[in-house]
């Protein structure tokens, strides 16, 4: 009998996790599938072309990403400590804190995407490769700002349990995506400056949707408007960033780092189409990883939360 009861209770806490990591999984998936249907487009106008815009994807804006995400993850115990223990109210200070990290962040790498070129040349990759890959990446600065208003968004609406807002409007703006990539890349010939183009508005839109949906008035207790606050204790904030995006960049650079490496060998070019593939193959699987990661935090924060909030309002608990 005890078992069928330990049973129950453990299936009755994996459908409510899976309430959450479902739609934190499509998320990123459907984020993620944004640059893979880009590479996708762009494999269809050269050899060059795919192999600049992997190198760029998986080296420049794969570092920029991680930092970024790894900058915004410490919005993600926050705002779940704050949730467990019933301040809702400074999830608001916490995201716009988060969003003048993640901003100055993402102006300290506009750099790397600036001189994509001679960085690339400098780690000895191909010229042809090299020289392509840094137009790519000047025309995708606006992206790097988009990510760093994402992360803290997605943290937010993650911790108020609105995953599916989330899930509907990455899908969409893929679904989006695919649509322009095929009407101006495809049918119009815009090539690489017109996949460029479309990344910045598929990814804009998404984030103005997220806002939007975040001052609609569905938040009233969390979103109280911008407030002076958020730059209160910063430096702590940012300590707590730095080790949250030290942590994952260690894991998402090995990457980063293979696909350099191949860079090195013979044929350099076909080599690397080949393991921007299976690299992307690879990511999808660490994007699954990743959304069920934040909803088993979101869920573990939030139960430690209130059973310290159940102590304190027991008799005689100080």
């Amino acid at each position: 009998m005890g078992k069928m009861v330990l049973v129950g209770k453990c299936w009755q806490e994996s459908k409510l996790l899976w309430h959450i990591a479902f739609p934190a999984i499509l998320t990123a998936v459907f984020q993620f599938s944004i640059n893979f249907v880009t590479v996708g487009f762009v494999g269809h106008i050269g050899v060059v072309e795919l192999a600049a815009i992997t190198v760029a994807q998986n080296v420049v804006e794969g570092f920029a990403y991680s930092v970024l995400l790894g900058m915004g993850s410490a919005l993600e115990t926050l705002c779940g400590q704050a949730v467990g223990a019933g301040q809702v109210d400074m999830l608001g200070i916490y995201i716009q804190r988060s969003w003048i990290i993640c901003g100055a962040t993402a102006l300290a790498l506009v750099p790397t995407y600036v001189f994509t070129a001679p960085i690339l040349r400098a780690l000895h990759q191909p010229a042809a490769i090299s020289a392509v890959a840094g137009r790519y990446t000047r025309w995708v600065v606006p992206q790097l700002f988009a990510y760093a208003a994402n992360f803290p968004l997605q943290k937010f609406l993650q911790a108020q349990s609105k995953v599916w807002a989330m899930t509907f409007i990455s899908g969409v703006g893929l679904a989006l995506h695919v649509a322009l990539n095929y009407v101006f890349v495809t049918r119009l010939g815009h090539g690489l400056f017109g996949a460029a183009m479309i990344g910045n508005v598929t990814w804009w839109i998404i984030i103005l949707a997220q806002f939007t949906y975040l001052v609609s008035g569905c938040f009233p207790e969390a979103w109280k408007g911008f407030s002076m606050l958020a730059f209160n204790n910063i430096a702590a904030f940012v300590k707590l960033s730095l080790a949250s995006a030290a942590m994952l960049c260690l894991e998402v650079w090995y990457y980063t780092a293979v696909l350099i490496l191949v860079g090195l060998l013979k044929n350099a070019q076909l080599e690397v189409d080949i393991m921007s593939v299976c690299i992307n193959y690879q990511l999808w699987a660490v994007m699954v990883a990743l959304g069920l990661n934040g909803a088993v935090r979101h869920a573990a924060l939030g139960c430690r939360m209130s059973w310290v909030r159940t102590s304190q309002r027991r008799p005689g608990s100080r």
